[in-house]
């Protein structure tokens, strides 16, 4: 019986963490009643940060100190990995065989590598199939990745007042880290009003260095709300931790290749995903659990290439659940 289960990385920073929550959702229910530790080799991990609430009630423990791997003589024999701990099933998500050996250190049962996963021709190109692939090799195919469901109480309260029942929201995600990566305002406002002819409500989100594009969206679209701003709540809830519990009350999102994107499809809302080039959108492909994604060089060149008929017919599709 698993009673004590690691996981093994480096670390992750806000994009490599929404990836990952599906497979942590997955392996919470595959072990209900194991305690699960996550150890950041290298010391730093958004799960200590702003995703320690999404992450409430799935991981029990985080390790941030200690000699785990980071180092090369980490892996000398009189190390002590993970204080001396010994773990009914570790799982080594990470693809460096040194640091994989240091891992291994802390298997007193079961031990799934991904450094050795990835020395076969069958690796998987998206992270989220990888992880896939490591789940269902610890609990011999019975675990798969799931949507997360917070458990964290002033967040879900947050989102119910934000976002009332009885309308069908759809989320607007415009920015992105590059402006090569951005479909342009102008198409998101043109969806915006069309998401408003149909009869259901536009919701946009914006990050805190967007404050000219949210302008513009609150001028051009008044009827979308913008629930992370203005807010009257009271609730000590933001950043990622509210658009993830926000996303589990839309019917839809449409995102660029940024990480609002992931933030929504780790909430739960089915979502249609902008991307730039395909290469890019295998390996990085967000884990929704109903996804969509158009690539812009299917069209033409420039993410300005994507047409608004195709966006709003995939959108359409999305929201009616055909996908």
């Amino acid at each position: 019986m698993v009673q004590t289960v690691l996981i093994y990385s480096m670390g992750e920073v806000i994009g490599d963490g929404l990836i990952k929550l599906p497979f942590i959702a997955g392996l919470r229910a595959a072990f209900p009643d194991a305690r699960i530790t996550w150890c950041a080799a290298k010391g730093e991990t958004i799960y200590a940060g702003p995703l320690k609430g999404a992450i409430q009630g799935y991981i029990d423990e985080v390790i941030l100190e200690g000699a785990n791997g980071a180092s090369v003589l980490d892996s000398l024999p009189w190390s002590r990995p993970f204080g001396g701990r010994k773990f009914d099933l570790v799982i080594d998500t990470q693809e460096n065989l040194r640091r994989g050996g240091v891992a291994r250190r802390g298997a007193a049962g079961r031990f799934v590598s991904a450094a050795r996963q990835a020395r076969s021709q069958d690796w998987p190109v998206a992270v989220t199939d990888r992880l896939a692939r490591l789940l269902a090799l610890a609990t011999d195919g019975q675990g798969a990745p799931r949507p997360l469901a917070l458990t964290h109480p002033d967040a879900l309260k947050a989102a119910e007042i934000l976002l009332p029942a009885g309308q069908t929201y759809v989320g607007l995600a415009p920015g992105a880290g590059g402006q090569d990566k951005r479909w342009p305002l102008e198409n998101y406002l043109d969806l915006a009003r069309r998401i408003i002819a149909k009869g259901w409500t536009p919701v946009f989100f914006f990050g805190p260095d967007e404050a000219e594009d949210a302008a513009i969206a609150a001028r051009e679209v008044p009827q979308a709300p913008q629930p992370e701003r203005n807010r009257t709540d009271g609730l000590p809830v933001k950043g990622p931790l509210l658009v993830i519990a926000l996303a589990g009350r839309l019917a839809a999102g449409v995102a660029n290749d940024a990480g609002p994107g992931h933030m929504l499809a780790a909430g739960g809302a089915p979502l249609l995903s902008l991307q730039q080039d395909r290469r890019k959108a295998v390996k990085f492909r967000p884990a929704a659990a109903r996804l969509e994604m158009l690539v812009a060089e299917d069209y033409g060149s420039g993410m300005g290439a994507l047409p608004t008929n195709a966006v709003w017919a995939a959108l359409e599709k999305l929201v009616s659940g055909a996908s």
